[in-house]
């Protein structure tokens, strides 16, 4: 009997292994189920300055998919999991990136989304620390999720919101090449 256990307890530990991959410290699942959605880790990268882990970042679609343009362009449910790894990473410091973010993918013309993007913003009220993981969540005709360490910010409608918010990371001036490769898994 009790060799029938751990050979279940090592079998269990197994899969559990399994399930998940290791972007530098962070460690990030292989799949998400959103609503009724299964999403499978398309791929994942580190944002690095000088050297330094800031965040492993991860996307999550319902089928891989290498183009970055096809991917904005899609409307159905998807995720960025976004996994702090420094203390660098501060509340102010990810609002004004954000800020940056949107201001690239928009190529400056944040007003048809500001009043959004400010609801958005709102969502990093509180201060971000080492370990904190955020989720963002594309719902077709939702919109977009916000989570902080699984607790629900809010939602922001709009598939242009997702589109702009996206591009942030997948766009033609990303936040990080190396994280853009790194979720289209050509790393």
């Amino acid at each position: 009997m009790r060799k029938i256990t751990l050979l279940i307890v090592a079998l269990v530990s197994l899969s559990s292994a399994t399930a998940q991959i290791r972007i530098g410290k962070a460690i990030l699942p292989y799949e998400e189920t959103r609503g009724d959605v299964t999403l499978k880790l398309n791929g994942a990268g580190m944002r690095e300055m000088l050297w330094i882990d800031l965040y492993a970042g991860g996307l999550y679609l319902q089928n891989k998919n290498k183009d970055p343009k096809a991917i904005l362009d899609l409307d159905e449910t998807m995720s960025i999991k976004l996994n702090i790894v420094s203390g660098f990473v501060t509340q102010s410091k990810m609002i004004k990136a954000v800020q940056d973010g949107f201001e690239k993918a928009t190529f400056g013309n944040i007003k048809p989304l500001e009043e959004r993007i400010n609801k958005f913003i709102n969502f990093f009220n509180e201060p971000i620390v080492k370990n904190d993981i955020f989720d963002i969540v594309y719902i077709k005709d939702v919109g977009v999720k916000a989570y902080k360490n699984g607790k629900e910010l809010g939602v922001v409608e709009g598939r242009d919101f997702k589109y702009a918010l996206f591009k942030i990371w997948l766009g033609d001036e990303p936040a990080s090449q190396g994280i853009k490769d790194g979720m289209l898994g050509l790393q």
